[in-house]
């Protein structure tokens, strides 16, 4: 029998393509998502299968990892073998306005979700293997460069703190019940399906539209700033190979290679023939609170145990990213042209 996954955040960045790994790879795919008024599953909209079809492999059920129960009702239904914590307020500026909400949803949310896997084990003997997005903003105020599974946590946001704890909740699970669960430490990983308000995605869609004339400029912060930037198609591969594992362990998932924000705009204005310079400016408000200047990881353990290298590095990636922005700010100026009103975010 093909083997049935769960995921939360699906509808996010991450989801999506580790959706599509996996129904290519012969699962029964499942996702969490939370009640909207409007859609918000436009990342996942092209995997749809209506539920009356026969042989469908993908399907979402309403929930949230604030809702304990029906975290427990879903899995008792779907019955997993595999369970995939993606879901998180994952924007870090966006944790110093909401802390509380930040660490309900990822630090607590994870441990409804565990606590929901760990019951369902105990009452159907069935065992399911745990995979938990961790995050290279758990390092912070880094004490050493590139960063390891080894290297100590210095958390520097409310995001990171939080991560932190439900890091060594997986961790704990693990070692004190006997459950399969991983950490798969991801360092900045971005794509095409990236959200608008993430600085490559900002920097990416900003030039294609400067470059269209649909706007002159955009508005950053810490322009100096260095991230380990992948592609995040690769990266949920490694989610995946680390749950086919004999053993349950941690991972960093990294390219290895650092570059600053600056660095990241000369790449996408230079390939679009513009001078940054002109178009950029500053504003203190996306400032973080306690900043922190340089992610570097080290994924040795995952090339030699797992077998995973990433395919794509930080220029490709935001080629690839500034060609399909392309697209989208072609139709709006298509639009635009035609007397519409498309809204210009800086």
């Amino acid at each position: 029998m093909n083997k049935i996954a769960l995921i939360t955040g699906i509808t996010g960045q991450d989801g999506s393509y580790l959706s599509e790994l996996l129904l290519e790879k012969g699962y029964e795919v499942h996702g969490i998502i939370r009640r909207a008024s409007v859609f918000t599953t436009e990342r996942i909209d092209h995997l749809y299968q209506d539920r009356h079809e026969h042989n469908v492999r993908f399907r979402l059920h309403y929930g949230d990892l604030l809702d304990a129960i029906s975290l427990r009702r879903i899995i008792s239904e779907v019955q997993p073998n595999e369970v995939y914590n993606l879901a998180a307020q994952s924007h870090v500026r966006t944790s110093f306005d909401q802390p509380v909400y930040t660490a309900q949803v990822v630090a607590i949310g994870s441990l409804h979700l565990l606590e929901a896997i760990r019951d369902y084990r105990d009452s159907t003997g069935k065992e399911v293997r745990f995979y938990q997005a961790s995050s290279s903003e758990m390092y912070g105020k880094v004490r050493e460069i590139p960063q390891t599974e080894l290297t100590p946590f210095y958390p520097r946001s409310p995001y990171a703190c939080a991560k932190v704890q439900a890091f060594w909740q997986a961790v704990n699970y693990r070692e004190a019940y006997g459950l399969f669960a991983c950490n798969g430490v991801l360092f900045n990983h971005e794509s095409p399906r990236r959200g608008e308000t993430f600085v490559t995605r900002k920097i990416t869609r900003a030039a294609t539209r400067i470059k269209l004339g649909l706007q002159t400029e955009v508005y950053l912060g810490n322009l100096d700033a260095k991230r380990d930037w992948g592609f995040a198609g690769d990266y949920v591969e490694a989610m995946w190979l680390m749950l086919q594992q004999h053993d349950p362990d941690d991972y960093v998932v990294a390219t290895g290679q650092c570059h600053s924000v600056r660095q990241f705009l000369e790449e996408a204005f230079g390939y679009l023939d513009l001078d940054w310079e002109e178009h950029v400016k500053f504003d203190p408000r996306y400032l973080r609170p306690t900043e922190v200047n340089l992610l570097q990881g080290d994924a040795t353990k995952a090339r030699n145990l797992l077998g995973w290298r990433p395919k794509v590095l930080m220029p490709e990636l935001c080629r690839m990213m500034i060609d399909a922005d392309t697209k989208i700010a072609e139709r709006e100026r298509t639009l635009v042209d035609a007397g519409h009103v498309v809204l210009t975010r800086s």
